[in-house]
């Protein structure tokens, strides 16, 4: 059993065109730049296109992160994605993903923590590669936020945007033993506590709403 914490053999990214200035905000909802930045330190924030989803940033930060690593989509035997705002219910996005790199073998799924979302992704991943149950994984963070905020509420659709990173993690098996150790997962500690699990919320699933919901902050 190989329980070498996985390497980082690339990464990428991918952010959509269009750009939502705090100025093009003052026009939406009664706030100022001056009071954005103050507060968040945001300037401005991407928006995904009509017809651009979800799948399509997470699949552009993919490649990119396969050319990084000079790897071969084919390669890969796990395809872990954290999102909050998949394309559909099911099936999962990241198997939209792994079909459109090609890929017919190995794992594909999603998984929600939301913000800490990718920090989870990357030690499941790992812990997956750790025990050689996988070799070479693609870990993917993306999302569209854009599509579940509510523009009238100025204090949530000035804190989100849209975009995907990507990174493939690799076995240190694989790659060869000290190769990748200082740019790898050293460790990881996973804790959560929904004490407060209503103050930031969608108020939307087809559990209890049959609706999208909109991101709100109490």
């Amino acid at each position: 059993m190989n329980l070498v914490p996985a390497g980082i053999a690339g990464f990428g990214s991918c952010l959509p065109e269009r750009r939502l200035t705090n100025f093009d905000l003052e026009k939406i909802v009664d706030t100022t730049d001056e009071w954005i930045q103050q507060r968040t330190g945001i300037r401005e924030r991407r928006i995904a296109a009509d017809g651009e989803y979800t799948s399509d940033l997470g699949l552009a930060a993919a490649r990119a992160a396969l050319a990084n690593a000079g790897m071969d989509a084919g390669e890969i035997d796990l395809i872990v994605m954290a999102t909050s705002t998949p394309d559909y219910t099911f099936p999962a996005t990241a198997v939209l993903v792994q079909h459109a790199l090609g890929i017919e073998h190995g794992a594909a799924f999603d998984m929600q923590a939301v913000c800490s979302g990718f920090v989870y992704a990357t030690t499941i991943a790992d812990q997956m590669l750790k025990t050689g149950f996988n070799k070479k994984a693609l870990v993917i963070g993306a999302e569209t936020f854009s599509r579940i905020l509510d523009w009238e509420d100025r204090g949530t659709c000035v804190l989100f945007g849209d975009g995907a990173g990507a990174i493939v993690l690799e076995s240190q098996e694989v790659a060869g033993e000290g190769s990748l150790a200082d740019r790898g997962v050293l460790a990881s500690c996973l804790r959560s506590d929904g004490t407060h699990c209503d103050k930031l919320y969608v108020d939307g699933g087809p559990s209890r709403t049959q609706t999208v919901g909109h991101l709100r902050m109490e």
